[in-house]
């Protein structure tokens, strides 16, 4: 099945707004955090998420909504995101962004590459591998920073798996936009 405009760009509108609550967590983060170096790579992929989010938000408009649309993921997800937003440990922080959230979202991303047309939603597609390249080099920045700080790799493996399952508890995470928001 072939995703059509609109629900291409509720979709994009999703994962735009996933990414600014993502960048406006790791910025809340960071002054909270002790570690100068888990700052810095936080800092670095707060700008990231940035620029992702921008990326994202340009295509909204592409696709018929409003330029930098961001759309509220179901309630239940959403209701993660606060949760997980929440957390304070830094090894938490540092595992559950980059061993749950980052390879969770690729999986998101994954699945809307399998789903959609790759000829029609040709900038789509670019904009999200581009996405999952950063994934994988902000995944490797992170592992080196647990290699120079093996203090941070001690984290409840039990909590970890927890965040993983509510993370993925959600398999369809995109609202539908109210009528008013068609541009």
């Amino acid at each position: 099945m072939t995703l059509s405009v609109e629900n291409r760009a509720e979709k994009v509108a999703t994962f735009r707004f996933i990414h600014v609550f993502l960048m406006e967590t790791l910025a809340r983060w960071v002054p909270m955090t002790p570690e100068m170096e888990v700052k810095v790579i936080l800092g670095r992929h707060i700008w990231d998420l940035a620029q992702q989010a921008d990326a994202l938000g340009k295509r909204t408009y592409e696709l018929r909504a409003p330029l930098q649309f961001s759309l509220r993921p179901l309630d239940r997800y959403a209701r993660f995101l606060e949760e997980f937003a929440r957390t304070t440990a830094t090894s938490e922080k540092i595992h559950g962004f980059y061993e749950v959230m980052l390879p969770a979202l690729a999986v998101r991303y994954r699945a809307y590459l399998d789903q959609t047309d790759r000829l029609l939603d040709e900038p789509t597609v670019r904009i999200v591998e581009r996405i999952l390249g950063d994934f994988t080099r902000m995944e490797s920045e992170s592992q080196r920073l647990l290699d120079e700080l093996p203090e941070l790799r001690p984290v409840d493996q039990t909590w970890l798996a927890g965040l993983r399952k509510l993370e993925a508890a959600e398999t369809d995470i995109v609202a539908s936009r109210p009528a008013t928001a068609v541009a």
